[in-house]
């Protein structure tokens, strides 16, 4: 399948159903890098599911694309551009309103897989509209509070359900970070799973073996 002009670049792997609106996996890459990262994933992910990998909005020199900026500044350390990150995250709203559409897809059967950065997005994207999304499987990232609509917490989960992981010895967001997500989400009774794998920033075998698993009873 070709794809169609919409407002964030991508990649999609079609559906095998030729009746009815096929459920839709969207893949949210990392800091840095494209959408043809995750979309390694596609082939050895459900044949049901239509896959959208999607390309973050600001590309980055030499190469690559970011949800938002990271700066490191000697004065004032680490930080994260959340402006930007609130701007992607309703791109990425929109984005799968037009996909859906345009695709003919199943707006009530939306899975967000995330990345590092592209988790943070999905959480946020999440959290802020659930009635957008149904599954949530968030790879090495962790909850920014600041990057979700300021009343969430009134929002109703009871449909949404989200697979969490993270290397133990991830170098690059700490997994204390991570940690904290099974409170948060139990806080919203949102149903969730919680794993760690004794790898750093990256998806082993067996962790992407587990959420696929998690996955195929969930579309």
């Amino acid at each position: 399948m070709t794809t169609a002009p919409l407002s964030l670049e991508h990649l999609i792997r079609p559906s095998n159903i030729t009746e009815g609106k096929p459920p839709v996996l969207f893949m949210f890459h990392g800091y840095g890098s494209n959408e043809e990262d995750l979309f390694s994933f596609a082939s050895e992910l459900p044949k049901e599911l239509c896959i959208i990998s999607v390309r973050a909005p600001y590309p980055m020199q030499p190469y690559g694309n970011a949800w938002y900026a990271i700066n490191f500044e000697a004065e004032k350390g680490k930080w994260n551009n959340e402006e930007e990150a609130v701007l992607s995250r309703d791109k990425i709203k929109i984005f799968i309103e037009e996909a859906c559409k345009t695709y003919g897809l199943d707006e009530k059967n939306v899975t967000l897989l995330g990345f590092s950065q592209g988790t943070i997005l999905s959480y946020a994207v999440a959290l802020s509209y659930p009635d957008l999304v149904k599954n949530v499987i968030a790879l090495s990232g962790y909850i920014n509070e600041n990057l979700i609509l300021k009343d969430y917490k009134e929002n109703n989960f009871k449909n949404l359900k989200i697979y969490v992981s993270h290397g133990s010895v991830d170098q690059v967001i700490p997994v204390a970070w991570a940690q904290q997500a099974p409170g948060i989400l139990k806080d919203l009774k949102i149903d969730h799973v919680y794993e760690e794998f004794p790898v750093g920033h990256g998806v082993a075998p067996q962790n992407f073996y587990s959420f696929k698993t998690w996955l195929q009873d969930k579309i």
